[in-house]
């Protein structure tokens, strides 16, 4: 069989076909090229900035606990590198509980004086704690940072010896906190509100045009601690959160293999709805004083 020659072939290369052919053929390789670098560039950028994509923290805290009737105690911890935290200790009157509460990537301890009043309700005291460069915490918030104020926070409850028992209380990215420090120190309960299976995924779902897996320096793999915690682990989350997939709280709570409970409600990643449902209160009470 003959070959059958292209619509080109044979036409000098001055031809007008060819030329429009050739300009074609470079620009499509320019916009490849200008496609290409301009994803490297991005790449480069959010491995150099996320700590900025990933931490939004908050002013210095204008209210305190006294603003919301709470006795408390200003607290100064200091991380195992030397930076100074800031820390809220709000104890309980015959409390049964003491919770540390590890919030989430935005705002500061002023924005969770709710979680305190609720505890502080239920007889349970509560340290809240700015991770570094929250609030009026010093330094800038790293991955591998966070979970060493995670441990000072721990540390200051644990050499007070008070005799109650812990309970790590993780709100989204704080709960990945949580239950890493539930691997590295005895955690009574573990609470993950609105948490997320790891950090990289979510990056993942927020910037999927980008190799996270490359660019992330440290993950929070909330997941993967669940497998290595002997704490018992109990899971809030609303089932219209848009931040994070309620599948996420399906997935956790299968990874996790000591006592364990799902609760969901209705809401989404802010404003707390468990709080408004009696039904959610009394089981993750009734989960955290069995």
């Amino acid at each position: 069989m003959r070959n059958v020659p292209g619509p080109l072939e044979g036409l000098p290369r001055n031809h007008p076909r060819i030329r429009t052919d050739l300009r074609a053929r470079r620009i499509l390789i320019i916009a490849v090229l200008t496609i290409a670098a301009a994803w490297l560039a991005l790449s480069v950028l959010a491995y150099a900035l996320q700590e900025k994509l990933i931490f939004f923290p908050g002013s210095p805290p204008s209210a305190t606990p006294r603003s919301a009737g709470l006795v408390f105690e200003p607290v100064a911890l200091t991380a195992a590198d030397g930076v100074r935290l800031d820390a809220w200790w709000i104890p309980a009157p015959n409390a049964t509980r003491v919770v540390l509460v590890c919030h989430g990537n935005a705002g500061s301890i002023e924005g969770r004086l709710d979680l305190a009043l609720l505890f502080h309700a239920w007889g349970w005291s509560a340290l809240l704690f700015d991770y570094r460069g929250y609030g009026a915490s010093a330094g800038k918030p790293t991955v591998a940072g966070v979970a060493l104020d995670a441990d000072a926070a721990y540390d200051w409850i644990a050499q007070r010896r008070l005799g109650q028992p812990i309970v790590a209380w993780g709100e989204s990215l704080g709960g990945g906190v949580a239950a890493e420090l539930s691997t590295r120190r005895t955690v009574d309960v573990l609470v993950l509100e609105s948490s997320f299976t790891s950090l990289a995924e979510i990056a993942r779902k927020s910037y999927p045009f980008l190799p996270v897996r490359r660019i992330l320096r440290a993950d929070l793999d909330t997941r993967a601690a669940l497998a290595r915690t002997r704490s018992p682990v109990f899971i809030l989350h609303g089932r219209e959160d848009d931040v994070v997939p309620f599948s996420h709280s399906g997935e956790l709570l299968e990874a996790a293999s000591t006592r364990k409970e799902r609760c969901e409600f209705a809401g989404g990643h802010t404003g707390r709805g468990w709080a408004t449902d009696a039904r959610a209160i009394e089981r993750v009470r009734r989960f955290v004083e069995l």
